[in-house]
This record gives C-alpha cells, sequence and structure tokens, in this order.
C-alpha cells in the first residue's frame, strides 16, 4: 500500500476508536454515581470512628471529575474496539510467525491484566482502610476527591501490570532475548521482589492479604519460567536434528 492509503486507513480506525470511547464515555457519565458508591465504602468505614469525608476543592471540581471517571470508564469500556481497530491495522504488516505471537501475547495479557484491576479493586478498601486508620481518632480525615481518584487508578493499574509482567517474559524468550536458564538463576530476586511489591500493595499487619497477592505472581512466574523452558528445549532439539550426520571415511 502506498503512504497516501496507510495514512486513510490509520485515519479510518482512529474514527472509530474514538467514537467508541465517546459513546462508552457517555455510559461511563450514567455509571458515576455507582462507581462513586464502591469508592465510597472505605471513607465510609473511616467515618464510622471520626469525622471523614471527601472534599472537591474547587467549584469545578465535581464536574471535573465526574469528566475523568466518565473518560476513563470510556476508555475501559470501549478497549475491544480499539484493541481491535489497532491489530488490524497493524497485524497485515507482521508475518505468519510474528502474528502467532502477538495474537497469542495479548490473548494471555489480557485477562491477566484483568484479573489484576479485579485484585486491585479488592485490595483497595483494605489499603484506604489501614494508611487513614494511622491519623488519631480525634482527627479528621478530609481526602481531595480528584487525588483518592488517582490513588484508586495507581492502585488498580499497578496490580494490573504486575500479572501481566509474566507474558513479558515469555515475549522476551520467544524473542531470544532471554533464556529460560537466566530466568531461573534469577528467581530468588524475582520472589523477594514479588514479596516487597505485596508488602507495598497492602500496607498492613494483615499477612493473609500480602501471601492473596504474592501467590499467585509467584504461580505466574513458574508458568512464565516452565514456557521459556519448553521453548528452549524445543529449539534445542530442532538445533540439533539440523545437524547433519558424520558418515565414516573410508579408506
Amino acid at each position: 500500500m502506498p503512504v497516501a492509503a496507510h495514512l486513510h486507513e490509520a485515519t479510518r480506525r482512529a474514527v472509530r476508536a474514538a467514537v467508541a470511547v465517546a459513546v462508552c464515555a457517555v455510559v461511563g457519565w450514567f455509571l458515576y454515581e455507582p462507581v462513586m458508591d464502591l469508592v465510597r465504602a472505605p471513607i465510609a468505614q473511616i467515618a464510622a470512628d471520626r469525622n471523614a469525608s471527601l472534599n472537591f476543592d474547587s467549584v469545578t471540581g465535581a464536574f471535573d471529575l465526574r469528566l475523568r471517571v466518565s473518560l476513563v470508564a470510556g476508555f475501559v469500556l470501549s478497549s475491544p474496539v480499539w484493541l481491535y481497530q489497532l491489530f488490524a491495522f497493524v497485524l497485515p504488516g507482521l508475518t505468519r510467525r510474528e502474528r502467532r505471537y502477538v495474537l497469542g501475547s495479548v490473548g494471555a495479557a489480557a485477562p491477566l491484566f484483568a484479573a489484576g484491576c479485579a485484585t486491585g479493586l479488592l485490595l483497595f478498601p483494605h489499603m484506604v482502610s489501614v494508611l487513614a486508620g494511622v491519623a488519631s481518632s480525634e482527627d479528621s480525615t478530609i481526602l481531595d476527591a480528584s487525588a483518592y481518584i488517582d490513588f484508586i487508578l495507581k492502585i488498580v493499574v499497578a496490580t494490573g501490570v504486575a500479572f501481566v509482567l509474566p507474558v513479558v517474559l515469555v515475549v522476551l524468550n520467544l524473542a531470544g532475548m532471554v533464556s529460560a536458564r537466566t530466568f531461573a538463576r534469577s528467581w530468588r530476586y524475582v520472589v523477594v521482589a514479588i514479596v516487597l511489591f505485596s508488602a507495598l500493595a497492602t500496607p498492613s499487619a494483615d499477612v493473609m492479604s500480602m501471601f492473596l497477592i504474592a501467590i499467585p505472581m509467584t504461580a505466574l512466574f513458574a508458568a512464565a519460567l516452565a514456557i521459556a523452558a519448553l521453548h528452549d528445549r524445543s529449539l534445542a532439539r530442532s538445533a540439533t536434528a539440523s545437524i547433519p550426520e558424520e558418515t565414516p571415511c573410508s579408506v
């Protein structure tokens, strides 16, 4: 295809993705109240012991926050559409092997990212209660609504990305950049990093909450290591089979 045709194709698919995001953002506008009921739940628990509430620091603060939540919901709800448009534009330029790797990686990463985000949603009320509970019962907890939503989004996205990291390791191995032996030699550091991340994601004395994150992430790393080992073994067998056998010399 000429450059003009590529630009026309990119524009057409970008417009479709933008329309999908806009439509889903309208849906997200009406989902604002259920979402806010969810994020207010930890604050309601804190308010049982002392004064606690969300605070909007400007006249347009509530409107701005609702608009941001709507846009985030629009991107999340429309993700199947704009992801399809992205891959439909990119895949024709890839080889069959590259397509298989890309589709396999995305097919594995999407549910893992969703599972990680769901885990983050389950964890954030506990984290808010523990972190805000450090304050004395005589103090008031008045949270800026915008900063509070940013805090929740960071937790959810960080947990989702953490669950996708094993897929990144497999992709690096399939690309020939890192071997399974390298992964195996560094497993101690990986486990320590997972435990530290789990401890930071659950800053409380509840060890069980930390293990609820650490155990699945360790299992995912072990699965990635096993897939990389099988891939390296398959490459070694193929390399051995391709070596011609030596014929004896006749005297």
